[in-house]
Parts: C-alpha cells; sequence; structure tokens
C-alpha cells in the first residue's frame, strides 16, 4: 500500500513537471542580461522579503531559488533586518548599462 508521503511527493513532481511544461510553452525570454537588468531596475533600493525577491525573479524568468546564488555573486544581499537588497556591485553594474557606449 502507498503511503500518504509518498502519495504526496508523487504529486509534487507531476507539478513540477507541468511547472517546466509551462515554461516551455510561455513566450520566447529575453536574453539573459537584459532579464538580469530588468530585475536589478525593478528591485531598486528597496528591501524584499524572500517571498518577494522569489516573485520577482520567477516574473522574469529565473528559477526562485537563483536568488541564493544572487547572493553567493553579491549580487544581492540579506540584512539584519531579513529582507534582501541589491548590492553596490549591481548598482554598479546596471549604472554601466545605462551609460551610452560608443559605436
Amino acid at each position: 500500500m502507498t503511503s500518504r508521503a509518498e502519495v504526496s511527493a508523487a504529486l509534487r513532481q507531476i507539478a513540477r513537471g507541468f511547472d517546466a511544461l509551462a515554461d516551455a510553452l510561455a513566450e520566447p525570454k529575453a536574453p539573459q542580461e537584459k532579464r538580469v537588468l530588468e530585475v536589478l531596475r525593478e528591485w531598486g533600493e528597496r528591501g524584499l522579503t524572500r517571498v518577494e525577491a522569489s516573485a520577482l525573479l520567477r516574473k522574469h524568468g529565473f528559477a526562485p531559488q537563483a536568488a541564493g546564488g544572487w547572493v553567493r555573486g553579491n549580487w544581492i544581499e540579506s540584512r539584519a533586518d531579513g529582507k534582501r537588497y541589491i548590492s553596490e556591485r549591481s548598482r554598479r553594474w546596471v549604472a554601466e548599462q545605462e551609460e551610452p557606449h560608443d559605436g
């Protein structure tokens, strides 16, 4: 007999499959660099909770778990208030992207 825990785990796996299928059928994503810029611009100087940060990343086509990598890469930082903020590195990078380029 199958336990409730096994059924629950199977349903979660099916749900992840549907999520991946929905992502595959969605509109094509913008290049990653452009999406990163959009996330950082929208994030701005405000602090976001873990849930808010995950939602913002998902909105721009990133896995919610990407926030952990962004922290390790010093793109965002966790502060004592429990919220996440863009780092100085991110602010500099956004400013560089917005500078006019000679071409």
